[in-house]
């Protein structure tokens, strides 16, 4: 047969045998009679996490590189190998030839790449995927690799392929250099087990008795035929069926009568543990986190975003890592001919965040502007603008000294000249008599260094030298408040989401509206408590220094927003549950989540908040006033234990604590961090 007729008659199917009838002896090995591919097919489990490895490293792409001399590195795009991952064969995309890749690997342990020139492709060369269990025969060669393979596809032709076109991607096997170990063969007790579970559960099904309730009455009641069909006639008018006139209802039984409930109970079975365990097996033998593939028991926002980061790192890394040195070693010398190329996936991409992320450290980093008026366009598919492509820099950026444009606040001053010693004496003997002038001359320092602006406090109070402190506490005038802004939110938020779940209307939630007002009503707190915070702690600490609040606007604000998003999609988790019937037990009214958002909600979300509040506004106040030291407080009767961990922890006012926060509550901990917190921060001033 020539080589062409042999690659056309693997995909021409002329005979209709049962798959097994032709599976190589590798993979004739069976679970409950069920081979690997019908494993892949019926097991959902198996399905779920196998697919979802193989989707994300197809989802990545294969870039090719050349070197360069001087270390730097191209991106190919026209060369031949780039055509061929590119356009594989005339009937794959690159997608599909990487998730087809993945899945042998996932399923079989082992994978085949059938290349060879093909004059008719973009790049002279074909890559033709080979499905494992088509690969009936490993021929000659020796211990560790064959001289040629033996096809027999689905048509029962034997075609056999020399192995130096045979691109072959197998994981470890101990004893079997040549061949992987399926990890089907790992899980076969956990998916027997699955396949014995959901045979029982048909059998009860289809065979047991459908019977959701019975009644009962006392033996000794005395009850005619006619009676009791009377009754059975009543019954079934009024409480059965969906014409029944008072289905849904209580009904009202004879003296003695008791209605008792019976059918399924799949806690008592635990069905649902029996398979979150299953589930969680298959991922594991796949080196996957449960919670990226749906067990969610503990699952969080803050977790979940590192899962994300972990999955092209510890979970997919070794994986991608195999696949790239099996193709730089053995495909690219082949197509590439001694040119220093090779191919890698590109998971930068994955792992550099959203856009909002990138922005932000591209703006730091840069310490400017980096995007033009017509790029920024351009991502939005809209048309350029005249003078668009000039770089557009804030004054503030050139001549205000800040590290970037998004950056405010004390750490972006310009650090001016240490005051010496004997200077400051002289300006303390020169206070005595004119304590203004001095204030302002030193005041006119463009910015002095911490310590010296903490001797400017001290000289323009008036206060004896010495080390003082002050912790940062919201009063019952500002609980008060909050709790008034909170609670006037949630009632204005109830009575337009329960109307229009009353009338039906599928647009229920309209999430922007509730985001926004929120994060204004927040916002409008946070610029009215955090300068009397700040104000109360300086005077603690005998200063009458100054509280810049513009300098705090724009984070406060997003404060505001994210408080405002995850308390608004808490709200809306909790009445999607009850409407879908997953939401408490025995509750069927959607008014629920208000009445508990107007008590126990309200006052978790009143405490988080001031607690941040309270905090930032103290820190920031001893950062724009010379604070020298900042110490964790712990006032709760039942801390987190980490938070307990950190009582009494000191450090410069400046640096973030052991566990990364500025102070407690801040945003950094994630939402398991801030909820509830009450602990305190108390600052130091130096003498």
């Amino acid at each position: 047969m020539a080589f062409r007729d042999a690659i056309q008659g693997l995909f021409q199917q002329r005979d209709h045998r049962s798959q097994i009838d032709w599976l190589g002896p590798t993979f004739r090995s069976m679970i409950l009679g069920l081979t690997p591919e019908e494993l892949y097919r019926t097991q959902p489990h198996l399905r779920i996490v196998l697919s979802f490895v193989a989707r994300n490293i197809a989802h990545l792409g294969l870039h090719s590189f050349e070197r360069a001399a001087d270390g730097d590195r191209q991106r190919l795009r026209d060369d031949p190998l780039a055509l061929l991952l590119k356009y594989p064969n005339p009937n794959l995309t690159q997608f599909e030839l990487l998730e087809n890749l993945a899945s042998d690997m996932g399923l079989y342990d082992v994978a085949y790449w059938w290349v060879f020139e093909d004059a008719d492709r973009p790049s002279g060369w074909r890559i033709q995927p080979i499905p494992p269990a088509w690969v009936a025969e490993q021929r000659g060669g020796d211990a560790f690799a064959p001289a040629e393979f033996i096809i027999v596809p689905p048509s029962g032709e034997r075609v056999p392929v020399p192995a130096d076109q045979m691109l072959v991607f197998h994981g470890w096997n101990p004893g079997r250099p040549k061949h992987g170990t399926s990890p089907v063969e790992t899980l076969k007790q956990v998916l027997a087990e699955q396949v014995q579970a959901w045979s029982y559960r048909e059998q009860i099904w289809q065979r047991g008795g459908r019977v959701g309730a019975y009644i009962t009455r006392p033996k000794e009641a005395t009850w005619s035929d006619a009676a009791r069909e009377r009754f059975a006639k009543d019954w079934k008018d009024r409480w059965t069926g969906k014409d029944g006139k008072k289905a849904g209802g209580t009904p009202i039984l004879e003296d003695g009568m008791e209605l008792k409930r019976l059918g399924f109970a799949a806690r008592e079975e635990e069905w649902v543990e029996v398979a979150k365990l299953a589930l969680g097996t298959v991922a594991g033998v796949y080196h996957v986190n449960p919670v990226m593939v749906g067990v969610l028991d503990n699952a969080n926002f803050s977790n979940t975003k590192e899962f994300r980061k972990m999955l092209y790192s510890e979970t997919l890394g070794p994986t991608l890592a195999r696949i790239e040195d099996r193709i730089n070693a053995f495909l690219v010398p082949r197509i590439a001919k001694g040119r220093d190329v090779y191919v890698e996936f590109n998971i930068d991409e994955k792992l550099q965040g959203d856009f909002e992320e990138q922005a932000k450290l591209l703006s730091t980093s840069t310490g400017a502007p980096w995007m033009t008026r017509n790029e920024a366009r351009a991502l939005r598919n809209m048309p350029a603008l005249d003078g668009g492509d000039e770089l557009i820099v804030p004054l503030n950026v050139v001549n205000g000294g800040q590290a970037s444009p998004r950056d405010s606040g004390t750490q972006n001053e310009l650090s001016g000249p240490a005051i010496t010693k004997g200077a400051l004496a002289m300006l303390e003997a020169l206070h005595e008599t004119h304590p203004e002038a001095v204030v302002t001359l030193l005041r006119s320092i463009a910015t002095p260094k911490a310590h010296d602006l903490g001797e400017l406090r001290v000289l323009g109070t008036g206060r004896k030298s010495g080390p003082v402190r002050a912790k940062a506490q919201a009063d019952d005038a500002h609980r008060e408040k909050a709790e008034a802004v909170v609670s006037a939110f949630f009632e204005r938020q109830r009575k337009s989401v329960l109307s229009r779940l009353g009338g039906k209307d599928a647009a229920w939630w309209d999430g922007d509206r509730w985001d926004a007002e929120l994060a204004a009503d927040l916002l409008a707190l946070a610029l009215e408590t955090t300068p009397e915070v700040a104000a109360a702690a300086l005077a603690k600490a005998g200063l009458s220094g100054d509280y810049d609040a513009a300098r705090t606007e724009a984070f406060l604000e997003a404060i505001a927003k994210s408080r405002a998003g995850a308390i608004n999609s808490t709200t809306r988790d909790q009445i999607e549950a009850i409407l879908s019937g997953s939401g408490p037990e025995g509750v069927t009214d959607p008014a629920h989540v208000f009445e508990k958002a107007a008590d126990s909600r309200r006052d978790v979300i009143v405490a988080t908040l001031l607690t941040t509040l309270a905090a930032f506004a103290t820190v920031e106040a001893a950062k724009q006033n010379g604070g020298g030291t900042k110490t964790w407080l712990v006032t709760s009767k039942n801390p987190r234990p980490e938070h307990a961990a950190m009582n009494g922890q000191t450090v410069p006012v400046d640096e973030p604590f052991s566990n990364g926060a500025q102070w407690p509550a801040d945003p950094v901990l994630g939402v398991d961090g801030v909820a509830g917190c009450e602990c305190d921060v108390e600052v130091n001033f130096p003498g």
